[in-house]
């Protein structure tokens, strides 16, 4: 594909995307580690209702990294099935240290998402890196190998201290510039400062790209400091809520945007606490209290255990969301 064409399908899948909610989709699994196939088809359906611009499966949400491949394959298909009309995003990485192999591994798994008809990838950031002398160059050619599959790519910047790998602003702009690059997602937790240093460089420099906002805990100011689209947990739940947010920023309406920023904050910190590992549970939990999922299918075999008061808490929340906001009760 040469670069007139990256840049043609990167743009398509920009516009698709722009003011819209990609939401991060847990899988449900029973007590044994197995998917869940009742609570999988319902949320299929579920999610197949809500306003949203896309879905990203094999995200840190869906614990793209962690499933084995039949089931990864099993589930990107499903969700391709259920929403063929949606922008589907799949991330890919690699647990490996070695650069080498976590970068083939990272564009074996992009082939593969490519086969199965997904629309995007978002690459996970390569933390293996971390404390490399030089990872600048190394990180900016990890991305060009898989941009070489074909598919359009949201860059992923999650912050050191959460997690991630920091890129310098050369880095930044290096990557940005690629023509497959549809955007970056930004997710830096508590690094607010992160947040806005990384903002004004891409509105700057970069104001084709669209900026994406990961941060499920400062949605609404994200979106304030220029983010065009959320690609979230937090939109695995709730999503006509999280969709009219973004909506009434899109149109300038500030106060129904204060209301449902404050509604939208009151959620996101009931589900994103810590341990925060234990996020993915407490979305599917959600799914329980909103009637999409059995309790049977709410587990994930890979976080933490959770006190059953947390349960109680996260129905709580949304019992008082119906209250503050009818798009609770209608969209969820």
């Amino acid at each position: 594909m040469n670069s007139v064409q990256s840049v043609s399908k990167a743009q398509g899948v920009r516009e698709r995307l722009a003011n819209g909610l990609i939401a991060a989709t847990p899988v449900p699994f029973d007590e044994n580690g197995k998917l869940h196939e009742a609570g999988h088809e319902s949320y299929l359906r579920h999610m197949a209702r809500q306003p949203i611009a896309g879905v990203a499966v094999w995200a840190h949400t869906g614990r793209g990294l962690m499933l084995d491949g039949e089931t990864a394959q099993r589930v990107l298909r499903d969700w391709r099935e259920a929403l063929p009309e949606t922008v589907i995003v799949a991330g890919v990485g690699s647990r490996d240290p070695n650069f080498e192999h976590a970068t083939a591994r990272t564009v074996e798994m992009a082939e593969g998402a490519a086969r199965i008809g997904a629309d995007a990838l978002l690459v996970y950031p390569p933390t293996w890196l971390r404390g490399h002398s030089s990872p600048d160059q190394l990180i900016v050619e990890h991305h060009a190998h898989v941009a070489g599959v074909g598919l359009p790519l949201i860059l992923f910047y999650l912050y050191e201290a959460a997690g991630g790998i920091g890129y310098s602003p050369k880095v930044l702009d290096e990557l940005l510039a690629l023509p497959e690059v549809v955007g970056i997602k930004m997710a830096t937790l508590d690094s607010v400062m992160t947040y806005q240093d990384v903002s004004r460089q891409l509105l700057e420099r970069h104001p084709e790209k669209l900026f994406i906002t990961g941060e499920d805990r400062f949605l609404g100011y994200s979106l304030r400091r220029g983010a065009r689209a959320a690609l979230i947990g937090m939109g695995a739940i709730c999503c006509d809520l999280q969709a009219e947010l973004i909506r009434a920023h899109t149109v300038g309406d500030s106060a129904r945007f204060l209301a449902l920023s404050d509604a939208v904050d009151m959620l996101a910190e009931t589900i994103f606490v810590r341990p925060m590992e234990g996020y993915i549970r407490r979305l599917l939990w959600a799914l329980v209290h909103l009637g999409v999922i059995p309790l049977e299918a709410a587990n994930d075999p890979w976080g933490p255990k959770l006190a059953r008061d947390e349960f109680d808490n996260v129905g709580r929340t949304l019992n008082a969301l119906a209250l503050v906001t009818p798009l609770v009760t209608k969209a969820c």
